[in-house]
């Protein structure tokens, strides 16, 4: 080998050091937001990405004014789909905000909304939520409209929250803040008869896939201000 080939090879290999570290320490979790661009995401039922959603400070930032189109603002989803994965991230939001966090979404011209068929983890600012039996079930941390976490430790709004949705073989578990919210498991009698008690009984597909694109949803509030939500540090580990 000439002294230049070895001088570009070297190089190379040093230049790939920061990757392979990243790759090293993260326990075997594979990066699903570069910090500088939504590459490999996209808006749900679009080509592209609404304009409602950038890259603000190495975060994926929502910033969406209240009479925004809808395409605008429309749930992000994933490029590729994912069965069993473990996926951490971390979020926050301005005051009385709050979105979700899907799975198994299905995204075809058949559905107009993740929630078709994607279950949910809720995510919000508590300010503008009352512990009455509506919002019992989309308080922070939630499966959104079926299991009711067993506590709030939702930060207050502008600090970030860290979260995490493990599904395995239809196992499901929520963690906020290092708390576990939410254990339960898909496709048995008990989550059929939990289902048929909300309005996703009206959904014959809702939580129907083993298989789906993971959707950050684009969000809304109780009317006090516009909408700002943040996501980073978004990873997955497949199982």
């Amino acid at each position: 080998m000439s002294t230049k080939r070895l001088k570009v090879v070297v190089a190379c290999c040093i230049a790939a050091l920061p990757v392979c570290a990243v790759a090293a320490t993260a326990d075997g979790f594979t990066p699903l937001f570069d910090g500088k661009t939504l590459a490999g995401w996209h808006s749900f039922g679009q080509k592209g990405v609404g304009k409602d959603w950038s890259v603000v400070d190495g975060n994926i930032e929502l910033h969406r004014d209240l009479k925004a189109p809808r395409e605008d603002f429309a749930d992000l989803v994933t490029d590729k789909e994912y069965e069993n994965f473990d996926l951490k991230l971390e979020w926050k939001m301005t005051p009385c905000a709050d979105a979700g966090i899907m799975f198994n979404v299905q995204e075809t011209p058949k559905y107009r909304e993740t929630w078709e068929t994607g279950p949910e983890m809720q995510i919000a600012d508590l300010v503008c939520t009352k512990p009455d039996s509506y919002t019992l079930y989309e308080r922070s941390g939630d499966l959104f409209d079926l299991i009711s976490s067993d506590i709030e430790n939702v930060k207050e709004h502008g600090n970030w929250n860290q979260v995490e949705i493990v599904v395995n073989h239809g196992h499901v578990q929520f963690f906020q803040n290092g708390h576990k919210t939410v254990d339960t498991t898909l496709w048995t009698p008990e989550w059929d008869a939990l289902v048929a008690k909300t309005k996703f009984a009206k959904m014959p597909d809702f939580a129907r896939f083993h298989k789906g694109r993971i959707a950050l949803q684009g969000g809304e509030d109780k009317g006090v201000e516009p909408i700002r939500i943040a996501f980073r540090n978004i990873r997955i580990k497949e199982l």
